[in-house]
């Protein structure tokens, strides 16, 4: 079997490099994937490509299979759709989702893949590890029936929250952002629309994934009293300053973080990271979070493309990495002959 292979790797801060790789031959209970697609986030994912990692987050921002260290020479990444081409006869063939970083084809344990459902294209398969997130936040958040929510930041975490509080029961659900071109994002979710300063306030819960100091701030106005900001921003090295003075302690605001690590408490004891995951596999059968994906390139291309996400003038969500251009983004199933 050819070994050969190809990885995105960050060299240093602001500078990705294509490098060649040679993939170990599989063990007993391994599989040998072929990537159809992988997906960039551009939070995360551009915070670590301009170096934004501060030292004392090095160990808990480890992507599973990254290789190198902050600030680099880095491999990583964590969404990734390929095509078991060796392992399990029950695996094989079988398009996949697997916590990998930009690369042509790897070798795992078969534990660390995940099936794609028929009902979900291959292309859109990319968003489960953000779909997960959410998941995740909605178990920490614990959102009632009848709650008016809002999700202050209409990025690819924040969409994915709305997108799954739109099914909520009789839910009045709006997302907040700066930039009004997301209003049509928010249409085809489902859910309102508003610019912050249009915001509906008296909000039972407000989520925030705008990773903006001005935007957690502006959460905590929107809450009702005893209401709680659930907060899902990664700031990285960047400091944040709140407006905890004022009315912040006479309403009784509530703060408190959520991170996809690890299972959410109020699940942990009967869900596993792979029930997460595979939840978050289901939900994208809704061809809605296609809104989601917002740009796309060859993964040749992706050093220039990694520039270009991480400038400040990027609205980018998620954007899509092909590895083969005879593979349609858009088909009826995820067979081998047919991955997307």
């Amino acid at each position: 079997m050819d070994r050969s292979a190809r990885a995105f790797w960050l060299r240093s801060p602001g500078l990705g490099e294509i490098r060649d790789a040679q993939l170990p031959e599989p063990a007993e209970g391994e599989v040998v994937v072929r990537t159809l697609f992988s997906g960039v986030s551009r939070g995360t994912e551009t915070l670590v490509f301009r170096g934004g990692v501060p030292e004392s987050q090095h160990a808990s921002m480890r992507a599973p299979f990254q290789e190198g260290d902050f600030p680099g020479p880095v491999k990583y990444g964590y969404l990734n759709v390929g095509v078991v081409e060796a392992g399990p006869t029950d695996l094989l063939g079988r398009t996949v989702f697997s916590l990998y970083p930009h690369q042509t084809r790897f070798v795992v344990p078969a534990s660390a893949v995940t099936p794609v459902p028929e009902t979900v294209p291959a292309s859109r398969a990319v968003l489960a590890g953000t779909v997960e997130t959410a998941v995740n936040a909605l178990w920490d958040a614990a959102p009632l029936i009848g709650d008016r929510i809002t999700v202050v930041g209409a990025g690819m975490v924040g969409a994915s929250v709305a997108a799954l509080l739109a099914r909520f029961p009789a839910a009045r659900v709006q997302l907040v952002d700066a930039n009004p071109a997301r209003a049509g994002i928010a249409q085809a979710l489902g859910v309102d629309f508003a610019l912050p300063a249009d915001a509906a306030g008296d909000r039972d819960l407000v989520v925030h994934a705008s990773a903006t100091e001005a935007g957690l701030a502006r959460s905590l106005e929107l809450l009702t009293p005893e209401g709680t900001v659930l907060e899902l921003s990664w700031y990285g090295d960047r400091k944040v300053s709140l407006p905890l003075g004022e009315a912040f302690h006479s309403r009784r605001l509530v703060i408190r973080s959520s991170q996809v690590g690890t299972v959410s408490p109020a699940r942990s004891a009967r869900r596993t990271y792979a029930d997460r995951l595979a939840i978050a596999l289901d939900l994208l059968a809704d061809p809605a979070f296609d809104a989601l994906i917002t740009g796309e390139s060859s993964f040749e291309e992706l050093p220039e493309t990694m520039t270009g996400l991480a400038a400040a003038e990027s609205t980018e969500m998620c954007h899509l990495v092909r590895y083969d251009a005879t593979v349609p983004l858009r088909g009826a199933g995820n067979g081998a002959t047919s991955p997307d």
